[in-house]
């Protein structure tokens, strides 16, 4: 499985993650409410890849990703909760592309017995991608680049699963630009995704995916708040 993905047609490789997710259940078309209080028509839920198989596919998208990206890094760092299993799997799945990369990811609350601490697994140094399944608010970033340059490392890159492509701050305040643009300017480095929305409606265009329904509210939605 992995080294079929290694061999994707970058082209195509996009557009494969959004089926994948699809046929996962992970994506998903409806009415949802999102943490910012927005009513979305669709919504991605990265904790339902929750099966070996489905992990282990969606670490391959990942380190495909990622070394699509050709940015420099010598470790992960997961942040807690979700980014543990993502850091943890992307890691394994590296090792098919010839890297063989040190992870690590905190605690949500120190541990004051053993060798103590907020941070589990390697030495916390050189160039660190960190990785999780979206950004919303991008506190997670911001405590996640807090830790690594505390522990005398320096934060490299931002890897997910989705961009959502969407204006951040309140319907009455909306930002000129998206939480994943604010984390890449905020910390000068970049914010890498395995797919976009812009890989949603590219999928929806060509009358595959199964939700051509729902292709109207994702466009209104996406002019409403979308960034490009």
């Amino acid at each position: 499985m992995s080294a079929s993905l290694h061999a994707l047609d970058p082209a195509t490789f996009r557009t494969d993650f959004v089926r994948f997710a699809i046929d996962s259940g992970v994506l998903r078309f409806g009415s949802f409410k999102t943490k910012a209080g927005r009513m979305s028509p669709y919504f991605f839920n990265a904790g339902l890849f929750n099966s070996g198989a489905t992990v282990g596919k969606l670490a391959a998208f990942y380190a495909q990703a990622l070394m699509a990206a050709n940015v420099e890094f010598d470790m992960l760092f997961g942040p807690a909760y979700k980014g543990i299993g993502l850091a943890t799997a992307t890691s394994v799945a590296l090792v098919e592309h010839g890297r063989d990369v040190p992870f690590a990811y905190n605690r949500k609350e120190a541990k004051d017995h053993g060798e103590g601490g907020t941070l589990v697994g390697a030495p916390m140094q050189g160039k660190v991608v960190i990785i999780d399944d979206v950004i919303s608010a991008g506190t997670s970033v911001n405590e996640s680049v807090a830790m690594i340059r505390a522990a005398g490392a320096t934060p490299s890159a931002v890897l997910i699963a989705l961009d959502r492509m969407e204006r951040a701050g309140a319907d009455d305040a909306l930002s000129a630009h998206s939480a994943t643009q604010e984390v890449s300017q905020r910390y000068g480095i970049p914010v890498i995704s395995i797919a976009s929305l812009a890989d949603i409606l590219a999928l929806a265009e060509q009358g595959t995916g199964g939700f051509d329904e729902h292709r109207e509210a994702v466009l209104a939605y996406r002019a409403r708040y979308g960034v490009n």
